[in-house]
């Protein structure tokens, strides 16, 4: 593995933790960041079709989306329709009229990489004590230094567990898929990602599957180990599916990378492409699901 790819990838993890460990706009900041530069990679890929999408004006909304999720996150799924609908509206009114092509790849571009980006924010702000502003000793939540004095993790925010056990099941899938399906990977998975593996696939989705298992039984779920093993599966599934879509964009683009912004990996989708997709899934499945159980 290259140097580039291992120390850009330490980085990231670093800001990842940073920003989720501190939460509140630190952890909305960051995200804003990662849209916004994976949009822009987005919309050139669309350029590259020869489509005119309003690019400016969804990412625009996307922002605003991110904003919202932080104050209030029972109001973002108003945000959506309505963004949509506005894009529409922005696309009627320009000089040259806008194709099917042009309002499909806007509301995609709302969607893919700004919507379901922005169930992190949501899930992340699951049990949190109110907004945090960007005092860094302010956006440290109050009860972390009683939680490490006492050493009771069960009072941490739900939405810092689910978050943190999110990234790891996905980080452990992408690097046993990684390493099995470099070194033993014979059996192609899809003609859309050559490189990618069956044996790559199962060793990540077991890998995610352990991670998930063995922190449903620290974290003392109920139905302990099939919560665990099915949210395992539900992330595996969710980052092959992800990488396998922006892969899928890319081909249909004719292009190698969605961009050359992080060395070693490529562009922001190329990275983040495994996240997309996860965390709407972990949101419901925590809220949802996991309450139902309990309640039994």
């Amino acid at each position: 593995m290259p140097w580039s790819r291992i120390v850009s990838g330490i980085i990231a993890i670093a800001l990842a933790l940073f920003s989720t460990l501190t939460g509140g706009w630190y952890f909305t900041l960051l995200f804003a960041i990662i849209i916004f530069l994976g949009q822009i990679e987005y919309f050139n890929l669309v350029r590259a079709k020869g489509m005119a999408p309003a690019a400016k004006t969804t990412m625009f909304v996307s922002q605003v989306l991110l904003v919202i999720c932080t104050l209030d996150g029972s109001l973002a799924d108003a945000v959506m329709p309505v963004a949509g609908t506005f894009i529409c509206f922005y696309l009627l009114f320009q000089p040259k009229m806008a194709t099917i092509a042009d309002i499909a790849a806007s509301i995609l571009g709302l969607f893919y990489t700004g919507y379901l980006p922005s169930y992190w924010v949501r899930l992340r702000s699951l049990d949190s004590a109110g907004i945090n502003y960007l005092s860094l000793g302010s956006s440290w939540s109050k009860d972390w230094s009683d939680i490490l004095q006492k050493r009771d993790f069960n009072s941490v925010p739900q939405g810092l567990t689910a978050t943190l056990l999110t990234f790891l099941c996905i980080w452990a899938a992408d690097i046993g898929a990684y390493i099995i399906g470099k070194f033993f990977g014979k059996t192609p998975l899809s003609e859309i990602s050559p490189k990618k593996t069956v044996e790559g696939a199962v060793f990540g989705l077991a890998s995610s599957v352990v991670v998930a298992v063995a922190a449903a039984y620290y974290l003392d779920w109920p139905r302990t180990p099939f919560t665990g093993m099915a949210l395992g599966l539900l992330i595996g599934i969710a980052s092959i599916f992800g990488d396998l879509t922006e892969s899928m964009l890319k081909r249909d683009a004719g292009v190698k990378d969605s961009g050359q912004l992080i060395p070693g990996h490529g562009g922001i989708l190329d990275r983040t492409d495994s996240y997309i997709f996860t965390a709407p899934l972990v949101y419901y499945f925590v809220t949802l699901l996991l309450p139902l159980l309990t309640d039994k």
